[in-house]
């Protein structure tokens, strides 16, 4: 662990989301935490520090990048098909008992995540960007970690991957500021958010609290950042039909464009004694968001088993627009002004200009390492 801080703290650049306090402490602004940090100290990310007064931040490096469908992020309404070109680095803002990616987002915390610094791959934007060209991508999107606590090094590769004419994209727990949010604008293109509970305690015990990620749904969609929303169900933790249809109520408040993901829970973590999430809690969570209000409602990661919740349906005529199983698209038929076209709908998402470039039957499959 400390081997691995040791050799990110060596790549660090000076931040520019943050705020000179007196006595050479400053505010860091990348996140809700806000964190007040003192000469010598870190923020609760543990990869932002002060030091003599500046705040250092994440820069000039990967720990991993691999060429994902857009739809594993995921993404439904977001150039459907395409491939992201996806990175990721060490560290995260919370601490959620049931993460899975808890080898890189608790890197610096927990003692069973065993990296050193040997696994950072040295990287310029100019080489992540090209490699996404490259690799076919039409999206670059980092995840695998909170993106937050990186967003000055995002903003690096993200303008570059504008002038290239690719889109960009973060996979969040939603917990920013509206400063973060504001920087990341003119560079960001989507935005997929975790609501993981309703419950405030439960929510604080993960190292949060729910009023800035229901904040952040909202900034991001009044920013026009195409949002997608995702809720990973657990048995016993987030399930209860009341909770379910207030997250579904808080998204359908913003708008009921957006989409909204239940997804399943697999043991993981420190909660492998929580079962699996059957079918039958996903597809009861996907009739409580429509009840809510909400015209796209997916059920996710239990492929095949859900019958049409993993489909793009028109929510005016009802006809089948995107046909999928799992990361796999297998129709097409969203109209290149994004319309439905049986009946004219506009359906709300970032459409290819082109239908027919639409890649159906492809690979659909997760991590296809490129680095």
């Amino acid at each position: 662990m400390a081997g691995l801080r040791s050799a990110m703290d060596a790549m660090a650049v000076e931040g520019q989301l943050y705020d000179h306090l007196p006595e050479d402490r400053v505010r860091c602004l990348a996140c809700a935490h806000r964190c007040n940090i003192r000469p010598g100290q870190r923020g609760i990310c543990q990869v932002r520090f002060n030091k003599d007064g500046i705040l250092y931040v994440p820069a000039g490096y990967v720990l991993s990048a691999a060429s994902d469908p857009i739809e594993k992020k995921p993404f439904f309404h977001f150039l459907p098909g395409s491939t992201a070109f996806t990175f990721g680095m060490p560290g995260c803002n919370f601490h959620c008992s049931f993460c899975q990616n808890w080898i890189s987002s608790q890197a610096l915390r927990d003692p069973q995540a065993v990296l050193h610094g040997g696994h950072l791959q040295h990287a310029t934007a100019e080489q992540i960007v090209a490699a996404a060209v490259r690799s076919g991508a039409k999206i670059i999107a980092s995840s695998y970690n909170e993106p937050l606590i990186t967003t000055e090094w995002a903003v690096q590769i993200f303008k570059l991957a504008h002038q290239h004419g690719l889109k960009t994209a973060f996979v969040s727990n939603g917990y920013a500021t509206v400063e973060c949010l504001n920087y990341l604008r003119p560079h960001l293109d989507g935005f997929k958010v975790d609501l993981k509970t309703l419950d405030e305690a439960k929510y604080r015990s993960l190292g949060g609290s729910l009023a800035p990620v229901l904040e952040s749904i909202q900034t991001a969609y009044r920013l026009g950042l195409w949002v997608e929303v995702v809720t990973l169900v657990i048995p016993g933790y987030n399930d209860d039909p009341q909770e379910l249809l207030g997250m579904g109520r808080s998204v359908a408040a913003v708008s009921p464009d957006i989409p909204w993901h239940v997804t399943a829970f697999h043991p993981d973590y420190q909660m492998t004694d929580t079962i699996a999430t059957p079918a039958d809690t996903l597809q009861m969570a996907a009739e409580i968001g429509q009840e809510a209000g909400l015209k796209y409602v997916y059920a996710g990661n239990l492929p095949g088993r859900l019958g049409r919740l993993e489909d793009t349906l028109c929510p005016k005529c009802g006809k089948l627009l995107i046909e999928r199983t799992g990361f796999m698209l297998r129709r097409y038929e969203i109209t290149a002004d994004g319309k439905c076209p049986q009946c004219g709908a506009a359906i709300a998402g970032v459409w290819p200009d082109d239908p027919g470039e639409v890649e159906t039957g492809g690979w659909g499959l997760p991590g296809r390492p490129v680095w």
